[in-house]
């Protein structure tokens, strides 16, 4: 038998498997299929088959591990060597501070979209008052509902065109306590809106359809293209949104925009073209400018 051959026996459960066994078959196979950090990745992957923390794994690595869980491990590691997000194979993701259920009609919350939250508190003087807020494009509704955790008199509305995502932005808004200040519907934009708000907030679709499949495996395989499809140049979702956003936001209110790598100079002219002021560009973690601060036009 090949020392491959006995790795596999160990995943099928045909010899002795402990903890420190099975990371160490796991993190080269993940490895070999382009995963960084494999080790890691391993080690999360056996916590999710355990049922348990990754910190309790730490050392655990002569514990054994039952035929039981090394079944779904296999069927894990399998799943995520066909690149498949950790976050979609655990089911949730953290997003400020929540932990946001996922589906398959939502794009995965990322870090960089923290940003927009980052600058609409910077742009709110007073996060007491009883504030409304609109988020385009809700998806799980992570953005509306983190805003609202900083926000205790706010309320909110999320609009997805996907009634999957909508589904699962009112699961995650229940499970975080905030259903009687949120609200989820379908539909296109502002279509179905006709009152003003203080917030808007929105991470449209923004990567342009050619650059779709050259994206890394996680994200053209398994997030929704709808949520990701910004047209020929990744500005269309911005030209309906620029006029959508001047006639619902109240002249003291403000939007906050995540916008593509490269995109800031180009949503800007869009956004001045419907009339609207750019009062500030926020740069994410990577030095990125990813997020537009708008505003309607003051009197002169």
């Amino acid at each position: 038998m090949s020392a491959g051959d006995g790795s596999a026996a160990v995943m099928r459960g045909t010899g002795a498997a402990s903890v420190g066994d099975l990371i160490a078959e796991i993190a080269p196979r993940l490895a070999a299929a382009g995963i960084a950090d494999s080790r890691r990745e391993a080690r999360l992957l056996l916590a999710l088959a355990l049922e348990v923390e990754p910190r309790a794994l730490l050392g655990a690595a002569t514990q054994p591990v039952d035929e039981r869980a090394r079944r779904r491990l296999a069927a894990l590691v399998e799943r995520r060597m066909a690149r498949e997000p950790y976050a979609r194979l655990a089911g949730t993701r953290g997003f400020w501070s929540l932990d946001f259920l996922l589906s398959p009609e939502t794009l995965e919350p990322r870090p960089d979209s923290e940003t927009l939250i980052e600058a609409a508190l910077a742009a709110i003087p007073d996060r007491h008052a009883p504030l409304s807020v609109i988020d385009f494009g809700t998806g799980s509704g992570c953005l509306l509902l983190a805003l609202l955790t900083e926000l205790p008199n706010a309320t909110g509305i999320g609009i997805d065109i996907v009634a999957g995502a909508v589904a699962t932005a009112r699961l995650n808004a229940a499970r975080a306590g905030l259903a009687a200040r949120s609200r989820f519907i379908v539909g296109h934009w502002g279509e179905a809106l006709s009152t003003t708000v203080d917030v808007i907030l929105a991470n449209p679709p923004y990567i342009p359809s050619e650059d779709i499949d050259g994206l890394a495996p996680e994200v053209a395989r398994h997030d929704p293209r709808k949520a990701l499809d910004g047209g020929r140049d990744g500005l269309d979702a911005y030209r309906v949104l620029a006029q959508e956003t001047r006639r619902l936001l109240r002249p003291s209110g403000v939007a906050l925009f995540e916008v593509g790598a490269g995109q800031a100079a180009a949503v800007t002219a869009i956004m001045a073209g419907a009339g609207l002021a750019t009062r500030g560009v926020r740069r994410d973690l990577g030095g990125i400018e990813r997020c537009l601060t708008l505003a309607q036009p003051q009197p002169s």
